[in-house]
């Protein structure tokens, strides 16, 4: 009697894995999620695949020596139009400020799987003294104004390392790859003043991240960090209130290789985004924000930063990728790293700890900025960044990897 037992039970298992069990034809499992390869969003454009040759042109003679041009490919991918601005990054904090103030009010519930979560429905009253702790008390007061303390607002987010994992095979358990963050996510403000010894920046200090008149502008002061915490909270807040799920392969910064071929807009071997050789048109107009000249910086049409979408964008309608702010990507520096890198969605990484020296802990910046000069502007340069600066010329963008093959690439 247990042999039939047995037996059945094989047959279950043998007809269930990936069979139809009305016809006994292998069709795959079924009543899996439709997946749509239209999905894109808001404010971001669609990188196709191709080919292109990484590095400094054949002008750039001594930098080509530590950085030899190479052929590279790359898969299709998104990217964000315009640089973060402030109020986008805005919109962050300020999910972060109401995550903790709810906390605090105790505006939470489980869920049927025993985890809690945010009451959003219930409407906060930040003049309510339950939320005192979110503001700054006692000598830390400003002729006794409420303002709120940003060194509360603290954004926690978890990641699996692939990367460790792929190394390990295997032999350790998955929670030694499981990373935990914690994060302060308001942006430096005192970068305006820290960067330029003997300049009356104080206003720029003041008033860049708040005040309305700069909403359109690029965030800066953020460190890679908060870069990184950014693109995992907007994952989450896209998964939530989106019917195509992102999962992990959600929102994050560009690669080196990625951020060079999105910029080059399709040009190959020419120097800057909008595929010429000048900065300037034929009517002798600047084309990006940078440190023209000696130092006359407005003549570009910005003292500092001008707005995210200032300028017109290159062929693959990305605005300012030359001047306004450097960015982040998340790839590490190393001088010579050209010539290691593989030939397919090249990238080097380097997750580097408190403890290490401090030459682990540059990430490559590109793109120049406004207070850069043109050589800065070019495609082909590279620029670093210790990846916990903070700094008033550095800003971000977030890309998202293309899942499938989309019906614009060429084949």
């Amino acid at each position: 009697m247990s042999g039939v037992v047995l037996f059945g039970l094989a047959l279950l298992f043998l007809t269930s894995c990936g069979r139809n069990t009305n016809t006994g034809d292998l069709v795959g499992v079924q009543n899996r999620p439709q997946w749509k390869n239209d999905i894109n969003p808001y404010g971001m454009v669609y990188i196709p695949s191709g080919r292109f040759t990484m590095g400094p042109s054949d002008q750039d003679i001594s930098y080509s020596y530590t950085a030899r041009p190479r052929a590279i490919s790359i898969q299709g991918f998104y990217m964000d139009d315009t640089e973060i601005s402030n109020n986008e990054y805005r919109q962050f904090v300020n999910w972060v400020k109401d995550s903790i103030a709810h906390v605090i009010m105790g505006d939470v519930y489980t869920d049927d799987y025993g985890n809690e979560k945010i009451d959003w429905e219930f409407e906060l009253d930040y003049s309510d003294e339950a939320l005192d702790e979110l503001f700054y008390q006692g000598n830390d007061q400003v002729n006794g104004k409420r303002e709120l303390d940003v060194r509360k607002l603290n954004y926690q987010w978890e990641r699996y390392n692939l990367k460790e994992a792929a190394m390990d095979r295997g032999k350790s358990p998955r929670s030694d790859f499981i990373e935990k963050f914690q994060i302060n996510v308001y942006p430096d403000t005192l970068a305006w003043i820290r960067d330029f010894a003997y300049s009356f920046n104080e206003p720029m200090s003041r008033n860049y991240f708040s005040h309305v008149a700069y909403d359109n502008y690029p965030v800066v002061g953020v460190n890679w960090h908060q870069a990184q915490a950014f693109c995992d909270w907007r994952t989450s807040i896209w998964n939530k209130n989106k019917e195509e799920q992102l999962g992990s392969d959600g929102f994050r910064l560009p690669t080196e290789a990625e951020w060079e071929y999105a910029a080059r807009g399709g040009h190959e071997l020419v120097p800057y985004p909008w595929g010429a050789y000048s900065l300037r048109n034929a009517k002798g107009c600047l084309l990006a924000n940078f440190k023209p000249g000696r130092g006359n910086y407005p003549e570009d049409g910005g003292q500092w930063t001008v707005e995210v979408d200032k300028y017109d964008p290159n062929d693959f309608g990305l605005y300012n990728m030359a001047g306004n702010v450097s960015e982040w990507t998340s790839s590490a520096y190393h001088e010579n790293s050209y010539a290691f890198l593989h030939d397919l969605n090249p990238d080097f990484k380097y997750d580097a700890e408190d403890t290490d020296p401090d030459a682990f802990k540059r990430k490559v910046i590109r793109g120049g900025s406004w207070k850069d000069v043109g050589y800065f502007l070019r495609t082909g340069v590279r620029d670093w960044q210790y990846q916990d600066t903070t700094t008033s010329y550095i800003g971000f963008r977030c890309a998202l990897t293309f899942q499938g093959r989309s019906l614009n690439d060429q084949y």
